[in-house]
């Protein structure tokens, strides 16, 4: 349910497909879906569940916040969170059956002293992406003796993540090469779970030594990791953006349109005004970018607005036509090469103002819209 013609849609079923025929071709035991920052737009829930179903095994997200929002609605699939925890919330963690990462060398050794539910720990090994991680053999050999045997500690898990999986392959050899070294010193069987690669690594390389499990990302959505790289899978993109033409009016020569009047019409002209803007992530970049209005395109004019933007239209377009700002046509792909970004960028940036609409079979199944919460449908 929403009361503004603006919404996002996503296609449960070409998720489905994405994840299905990645882990076919993978081959890997364990997949973990990685549903963060609300699953790059798409809605966490309805893709974790469409992800389980397809044949993704695990689920993983960014911060604690993500995952009790997700373990509310999923009860007994294993979550992941890769980004920090504070040592205060680990209880927190182990109460709700949500696994967490160990890091920081520091962390660890604060954590050696935890004394509570027992707490799922994945270690996670910094081979040269420079974010968090532990980065040489001796911190990875002392947090594994110091969490091994450690009463509330369960430690289930090791990875790492892939800084040029989907570009330089001397450098992804290199981060391989360091997690040989760094890992060297301790048994990689006695992990249940050891996972290296990221969406471009599943897509681009063979699997990695010692690993039994994988982490999918934005090739889940339908997005490519590198749109310069051939996949050997068909992606399939699940989100399109819509909305409908709320006024139509027609301008002379001379007249100027949106803030700081930065578009000049040389004759008389036909504009349509829609209701999105920036603060639903339909960014003001996107000035002068074509969107699609009956299978035909039209140039976004004038600076676009908070809540609105302004298309420059012909004599076909009517008043509650749909317009399509991102689909099999205006793709995300084109709209990131427009805008010197990447696709991630595009599709987390819509906002929670927008509703999300969930279809199958070419069906609305549900709707939901932050706003109010989730409907059914």
């Amino acid at each position: 349910m929403f009361y503004r013609d603006t919404w996002a849609q996503i296609d449960l079923d070409r998720i489905a497909h994405n994840v299905r025929h990645i882990k076919e071709h993978s081959g890997y035991e364990h997949l973990f879906a990685v549903v963060k920052a609300n699953a790059y737009g798409h809605g966490d829930v309805e893709v974790a569940s469409t992800a389980l179903e397809a044949g993704a095994t695990h689920l993983a997200v960014a911060f604690l916040d993500e995952a009790l929002r997700l373990r509310a609605a999923i009860k007994h699939v294993p979550i992941l969170v890769m980004g920090p925890v504070r040592l205060s919330d680990v209880a927190l963690a182990a109460e709700q059956n949500i696994d967490i990462t160990a890091h920081d060398i520091d962390w660890i050794t604060q954590l050696a002293q935890y004394r509570g539910p027992v707490a799922n720990v994945h270690l996670k090994i910094d081979s040269g992406m420079h974010r968090i991680g532990l980065t040489n053999a001796h911190a990875l050999e002392t947090a594994n003796s110091l969490l091994s045997d450690h009463k509330c500690i369960n430690l289930v898990g090791l990875f790492t993540h892939f800084a040029t999986a989907d570009g330089s392959k001397d450098y992804y050899a290199k981060q391989l090469k360091n997690v040989a070294e760094i890992t060297a010193g301790i048994d990689l069987a006695a992990f249940k779970y050891v996972h290296q690669s990221n969406s471009a690594a599943l897509l681009y390389h063979d699997a990695q030594p010692n690993t039994n499990s994988a982490r999918l990302g934005i090739a889940m959505y339908g997005l490519e990791p590198n749109d310069s790289v051939s996949s050997p899978i068909e992606l399939k993109q699940a989100l399109s953006l819509h909305s409908r033409i709320t006024q139509i009016k027609r301008i002379q020569a001379g007249d100027k349109v949106g803030y700081g009047a930065t578009y000049e019409a040389n004759e008389s002209l036909k504009v349509a005004v829609i209701p999105i803007g920036y603060a639903d992530g339909w960014l003001r970049y996107h000035q002068n970018r074509p969107v699609s209005i009956n299978g035909k395109k039209y140039p976004i004019i004038g600076r676009v607005c908070m809540d609105q933007s302004m298309i420059l239209i012909d004599e076909t377009v009517k008043t509650g036509d749909r317009v399509d700002l991102l689909d099999d046509q205006c793709t995300i792909e084109m709209a990131a090469k427009d805008l010197q970004t990447i696709n991630y960028e595009i599709v987390c940036s819509i906002s929670d103002r927008v509703p999300r609409r969930y279809m199958r079979g070419g069906k609305v199944v549900s709707e939901r819209n932050d706003r109010f919460g989730h409907v059914a449908i």
